[in-house]
């Protein structure tokens, strides 16, 4: 397998999306470098999903100085034996979660601690969105179990997916960006779902935003 657009592949997604499990597979796939976020490291995690308004601050400010020190250590560092590299997580999400639980000069603040990290990260050479409706990704988060993430409601997962829409529209100038409708996809079980959504990968996007549907996918 090779994929169409350079070596630095992102796969980003909604909480419940599946994109680390996709990126494992991906990496595998490819002998890759893998690059997977921390989260559960966060000692303010479950705090946030009880107590949102307090904790957002201190929630946000540990995943990016989690993130950006993972980056430094793994993104701007040459890997001699390995071609591709795969992160389940680009550092610019970092602001469009802040940007959805902080505001006023907690928000100002962070964006102007997160313009001076930022800088000197590389863009991915292609950003796969794994899009599922907020059905189906509360589904998956309940199959996983995890307790501090028991209080994400559906009004919450609806907020981040339009960041993530609003995202794509402002930086579709700058990477391309590939998103893909794995409605009813389980790619973790079904190798043929798995085939399926990397076939798309070994093409050439150019810059700007790529849609394929669930039906074009099936199609493919």
């Amino acid at each position: 397998m090779q994929i169409g657009n350079g070596n630095y592949l992102v796969v980003e997604g909604n909480i419940g999306a599946g994109k680390t499990s996709f990126s494992q597979k991906i990496a595998e796939v490819l002998d890759a470098r893998l690059i997977l976020e921390q989260f559960s490291d966060n000692p303010f995690l479950p705090l946030f999903y009880n107590s949102p308004d307090r904790y957002a601050f201190p929630v946000e400010l540990f995943f990016m100085s989690e993130r950006h020190k993972q980056l430094q250590e793994l993104l701007l560092e040459q890997d001699l034996f390995r071609q591709y590299t795969v992160s389940d997580y680009v550092f610019s999400k970092t602001l469009l979660f802040a940007g959805q639980n902080l505001n006023g000069e907690e928000l100002r603040l962070f964006q102007q601690l997160f313009n001076t990290l930022n800088a000197s990260f590389p863009k991915p050479d292609l950003l796969v969105y794994l899009h599922r409706p907020v059905d189906e990704l509360l589904d998956n988060i309940k199959k996983r179990n995890r307790s501090y993430e028991s209080g994400i409601s559906e009004c919450y997962l609806q907020k981040i997916q339009q960041a993530y829409f609003e995202f794509f529209r402002i930086h579709q100038d700058k990477m391309a960006i590939l998103v893909l409708d794995v409605s009813g996809f389980d790619f973790i079980q079904s190798e043929r779902d798995f085939k399926i959504l990397t076939t798309t990968l070994e093409e050439k996007y150019e810059i700007g935003i790529h849609r394929r549907t669930a039906d074009e996918l099936r199609g493919f």
